[in-house]
């Protein structure tokens, strides 16, 4: 995301800062401040993944677990269980109806609970939660 971001960000800095040295000086800082912030989140996520880790329960009790398994279920039922049950149910020639999920709702249920656990780690970054 940075690689994306200088570009953009160098030409609204050679737009505003005319002198060539201040320019280039402007550009390092700006990348510095950035690639300093992505690895305070990086180890952030490290930290939190070696809690995770150190959890005696597989699932970790709580309700946002049981939401991610259950989405996590959901899609591999919906790209991987449903297409493989589909082909192995018409080997033998008859075809039954298998039950299936509808794509729309499980995948915004499972971008929605992404973005939530994106926040919970920025609050959690910032110090805003326990």
């Amino acid at each position: 995301m940075i690689q994306a971001l200088l570009p953009l960000i160098g030409n609204v800095i050679d737009k505003v800062v005319p002198d060539k040295n201040a320019n280039a000086k402007a550009k390092r800082e700006i990348e510095k401040s950035l690639t300093d912030n992505a690895n305070k989140i990086l180890l952030a996520q490290t930290e939190i993944n070696k809690v995770e880790a150190a959890h005696k329960n597989l699932f970790v009790a709580g309700w946002r677990p049981a939401i991610g398994w259950s989405c996590a279920l959901g899609v591999f039922w919906l790209f991987i269980g449903h297409p493989l049950a589909t082909w192995i149910d018409h080997l033998d020639g008859t075809a039954q109806t298998l039950p299936t999920i509808d794509s729309e709702i499980l995948l915004e249920l499972v971008f929605a609970m992404l973005g939530i656990a994106g926040l919970r780690t920025l609050e959690k970054i910032k110090g805003l939660t326990k």
